[in-house]
């Protein structure tokens, strides 16, 4: 695909084309970049680190070097050919100024210089630029050094030479907007560095460091991570499935070209019983899936199904196979680079071009087809695997069909320990999953009965993440949640897809104690949310309370702390000598305090949960809750210094 690239016409100054302007961005920063939380201000990294995958997408580009500097500032490098700066005839300006202040101006739109180019929303570094205060480009070109300052968007001087070099490369240094990004500007290492793991993964061959400037290691150096991969998707899978016990030894894999899309699939299949597939396009996360996901369903299906068919293993079988049989236990990555891509959804994460199922649907079919005929031994455990897959989901459509008759509309079906609001409007009411009996009486008569429900909980729900599907629909605790969020289960395409058209509270809230009992049970709730759930997640709906840790009186004064600094600090405020209570659970508090801290809307915290990367998510919640100890024992350990450990 490089060779391809670097023959097309030169990549100069002309190249770049301006589209529109930038007046836009700085009044509807959203429009751009989603949001202006913390995940816009992460995505600020991503679009400068995207320019410099296309370069290396086009052969010219093979180390990417991104820093958080000390003040919080960004520092993004590369060794591609360096942005043009040449004099751009239509705006009269350098190219390098064009790229940097004029919004949706790049090489990536004009076609002979980009095949297929990175980024969901093509707004580049331009967006960045006028959303930080400070932005700094520097430019290795044709044995010069260039240079170029702006505040906010706007050049603070013509672009100019700064010296001579023999490198080639551009590297970018920007500081957020504090006036824009008000929520926070402190970059999260862990955020960047997964997204960069990953983009060495879809891109093999190329070479990222990521460094973060603000804490240092045991051995007083910088904390950062190289990552490098030349198996890409092959080794992908490996790090996303080192945590499940593999069924099969083989990750089965393809990389090449079908009706001119490039295509790259890997997948292995486990033990365990859930399905994950990961997909991207253009190195994007489509977690809404899309044309290629179905593509891939598609082929996995028709091809394994015509095997087991031939090979007389389903002989016995009393039932018919379905597409869910076929992915239970599978995980897969599918990506794919398409010149154009039309994205829709909820989140504008789905694929729409129609012209990339066949694609990557004849590509699956062609290489599983070979591996099966290769793999004979391989082959016979997966189709078992597939025929005790239909055997549980037999069994899991009767749980299911359990949970599904319990009518949530009129009240007459709804769990008996359901405290209901009186609002009917979804919108306005919010249901709390509360940890045991006696903290869910305390909710109750603390609560706000016009618009907050509550749903006590007994005891630690199962483990979805071990559990077979009609298990997980057979647990009591399970079922009550599924009545009273009012929302119904499964498609023909996918038999655990959650329809939320009834969901009856728009806020669902996780409030446990404060302790490792209750992070265990947050934990289950989060995992069967994440397995069962996603769609809730994603839409925004679930949300975890934030009870305090102590109560801090002296006198008549009383305050509330949420960790030990806090509580340190207002025992200082109020003269030392202060008495402190510690909450080892929800229980501890009455119904008042419990509406004070926690349930009042206008002073409680509650974290909405989001999920930010879909792969490195279904790695952890595997981990955490899987069956393996090593990874999760180092795990804790690396983490136990962010742990609170009740003795």
């Amino acid at each position: 695909m490089s060779e391809e690239l670097t023959n097309n016409k030169q990549y100069s100054a002309d190249s770049i084309q301006a589209l529109e302007g930038m007046e836009h961005v700085r009044m509807r920063p959203s429009m751009y970049i989603g949001d202006v939380g913390v995940r816009g201000l992460h995505h600020l990294v991503y679009e400068v680190v995207d320019n410099s995958i296309d370069e290396a997408m086009g052969g010219h580009c093979d180390n990417i070097k991104v820093t958080i500097n000390e003040d919080n500032s960004i520092t993004v490098e590369d060794n591609g050919r360096g942005i043009p700066v040449g004099l751009h005839k239509k705006e009269g300006v350098s190219a390098l100024e064009v790229v940097m202040t004029k919004i949706g101006a790049g090489g990536k739109f004009d076609k002979d210089s980009y095949k297929v180019s990175g980024g969901l929303h093509g707004v580049g570094v331009s967006c960045v630029n006028a959303l930080s205060n400070h932005l700094k480009a520097t430019v290795y070109r044709e044995g010069k050094i260039w240079e170029q300052e702006y505040s906010r968007g706007k050049a603070q001087y013509p672009v100019k030479s700064i010296g001579e070099t023999e490198l080639s490369g551009t590297v970018v240094t920007f500081i957020p907007d504090d006036t824009i990004f008000t929520q926070t500007t402190e970059y999260s290492y862990e955020t960047l560095s997964n997204r960069m793991r990953e983009l060495a993964y879809l891109n093999k061959g190329i070479t990222i460091i990521i460094t973060d400037k603000r804490n240092k290691d045991e051995k007083g150096e910088f904390i950062s991570e190289t990552f490098h991969s030349q198996e890409g998707l092959k080794e992908f899978i490996k790090f996303l499935d080192a945590t499940r016990e593999p069924l099969i030894n083989t990750v089965i894999s393809m990389e090449g070209e079908k009706n001119g899309i490039p295509v790259e699939v890997a997948m292995i299949y486990n033990t365990g019983f859930s399905e994950n597939l990961h997909s991207y396009v253009n190195n994007i996360n489509t977690h809404e899936g899309g044309t290629h996901l179905s593509g891939f369903r598609r082929g996995l299906t028709s091809t394994l199904k015509k095997y087991a068919d031939s090979s007389g293993l389903l002989d016995k079988l009393k039932f018919e196979i379905s597409g869910d049989d076929f992915r239970e236990g599978l995980t897969a990555i599918v990506s794919v680079k398409v010149s154009e891509p039309q994205f829709e959804g909820q989140t504008k994460t789905k694929l729409g071009n129609r012209e990339v199922t066949s694609a990557v649907s004849q590509a699956v079919s062609e290489m599983l087809t070979d591996y099966l005929e290769e793999h004979p031994d391989d082959a016979k455990q997966i189709v078992e695997k597939v025929k005790l897959a239909a055997q549980a989901r037999h069994a899991a459509a009767k749980a299911r069909e359990m949970v599904q008759r319990k009518n949530p509309m009129g009240g007459g079906g709804l769990p008996g320990k359901l405290s209901d609001c009186s609002d009917q409007d979804p919108e306005n009411c919010e249901i709390f999953l509360v940890e045991g009996d006696s903290a869910g009486g305390t909710a109750k008569m603390g609560r706000d009965r016009n618009f907050q429900a509550i749903l006590p909980l007994r005891g630690k729900i199962l483990n979805v993440e071990k559990a077979m599907q009609h298990k997980v629909f057979e647990n009591e605790e399970i079922k009550n949640i599924y009545t009273a969020l009012g929302v119904t289960i499964g498609t023909e395409e996918d038999s655990k897809a959650l329809n939320l058209e009834k969901l009856r509270y728009h806020k669902v809230v996780i409030m446990c104690d404060a302790d490792v009992d209750g992070s265990h049970i947050e934990t289950l709730i989060l995992t069967f949310f994440f397995r069962y759930m996603r769609e809730l997640i994603e839409s925004g709906h679930v949300y975890i309370a934030t009870p305090p840790l102590y109560l801090v009186k002296k006198g008549a004064k009383k305050r509330y702390a949420w960790n030990d600094k806090e509580r340190d600090e207002i025992v200082e405020s109020m003269g030392g000598q202060a008495g402190i209570q510690r909450y080892k659970g929800l229980g501890e508090m009455n119904a008042e305090q419990l509406w004070d801290t926690t349930m009042n809307p206008e002073f409680r915290t509650l974290r909405k949960v989001t999920i930010d990367n879909a792969t490195e998510s279904d790695r952890i919640f595997s981990m955490l809750m899987g069956d393996e100890v090593p990874p999760r024992r180092e795990f804790i350990e690396k983490n136990a210094v962010y742990a609170n450990i009740d003795v």
